[in-house]
């Protein structure tokens, strides 16, 4: 077998992206000059606070950005090509094809008056050009995949219960042989054996069908039982970026740092879980700086005047000024 080089094996490249939205004619910025890539085979993570950008990011690269969202700058490339995020027409081709989503909530995201199994038929007859029988067939090896019983194919979504109706999700995600799988919160509203069930399949899934996953969460327990790779990102931006041991290990960032503080460890019962103090920042009035500086316990003056750059810091990436790959930059100029 011929070994994949470095170019083949990168899939993915989100490079300066920043995306905007409109609302009640004000625009402000929900990602901010966000870059990375991804690689065949490889399990990503986006951690955060709610509103960090996480999900943004990630419909970005689905092409599914709301209406009153648009690519102010940057660019993503899968494979090499640059995908027109903001052009719906353009990405219908890309989008299942080759990036496919779990959303959370399955119960929403499923069709309630469809049978599931004729839910993820669909996608095959539209995609691959499959009749409706073989499209069925399709369907049913992709549910017996995910551990759904052959009884149950029939179902509709009300009759199954959380932890089948995220397998569903899975299986219609991987109904056109799609090289990303993006899960967006895939475990949220489960119980914690579901949840465990749950990350356990895609990590079985992506090793068996070689997939590369991105995986949005605010749990930093689940990226370390299920990921190579994490991003921390904070008010729009990505504010440190390792290996997951050296995250674990080493948290160079200290928002970073809070985030592993506030797991409950089961093996210390008695070490005090600590919140992170202060709230997110307000992305409508952004002020000059580290957005993370007035919550930051480390915080230094040149922290409130001047925006750390995202530097390379031994294997991984940085934005602080208490690294010193960190090099300054200009303020946060005002979005209007």
């Amino acid at each position: 077998m011929t070994d994949l080089s470095a170019d083949d094996l990168l899939l993915l490249e989100v490079d300066s992206l920043c995306v905007d939205y409109r609302l009640k004619g004000t625009t402000w910025r929900a990602i901010d000059n966000v870059s990375f890539d991804l690689r065949v085979g490889e399990a990503v993570a986006l951690v955060g606070e709610s509103g960090c950008g996480k999900t943004t990011t990630a419909m970005a690269i689905a092409g599914l950005l709301s209406p009153n969202a648009y690519v102010r700058n940057g660019e993503i490339r899968y494979r090499g090509e640059r995908l027109y995020i903001d052009d719906d027409a353009a990405m219908r081709a890309h989008r299942w094809s080759h990036t496919s989503v779990v959303f959370q909530g399955a119960m929403n995201a499923l069709n309630p008056v469809h049978r599931v199994i004729n839910q993820i038929a669909e996608p095959c007859m539209l995609k691959l050009g499959l009749s409706r029988n073989a499209a069925k067939i399709r369907a049913a090896e992709l549910l017996e995949l995910v551990g759904i019983p052959a009884d149950r194919r029939s179902s509709y979504p009300h009759q199954l219960s959380g932890g089948m109706r995220q397998r569903v999700m899975i299986a219609m995600a991987l109904a056109c042989h799609p090289s990303i799988v993006i899960g967006d919160e895939p475990t949220t509203a489960l119980d914690v054996i579901t949840q465990a069930q749950i990350i356990k399949l895609l990590g079985d899934l992506r090793a068996k069908l070689r997939l590369s996953l991105m995986l949005i969460t605010h749990d930093l327990a689940v990226v370390a039982e299920s990921c190579d790779r994490v991003m921390i990102m904070y008010a729009g931006r990505i504010v440190e970026e390792g290996a997951v041991a050296d995250i674990f290990a080493r948290p160079k960032h200290p928002y970073t740092q809070l985030l592993i503080d506030s797991i409950p460890d089961p093996a210390h019962g008695k070490r005090m879980i600590k919140p992170i103090p202060g709230d997110p920042p307000n992305l409508l009035n952004r002020k000059s700086g580290c957005a993370f500086h007035p919550r930051c316990p480390s915080a230094m003056a040149v922290c409130a005047t001047q925006l750390p750059n995202l530097g390379r810091s031994g294997q991984g990436r940085v934005a602080c000024h208490l690294d010193r790959s960190s090099s300054l930059q200009d303020e946060i100029p005002a979005y209007v």
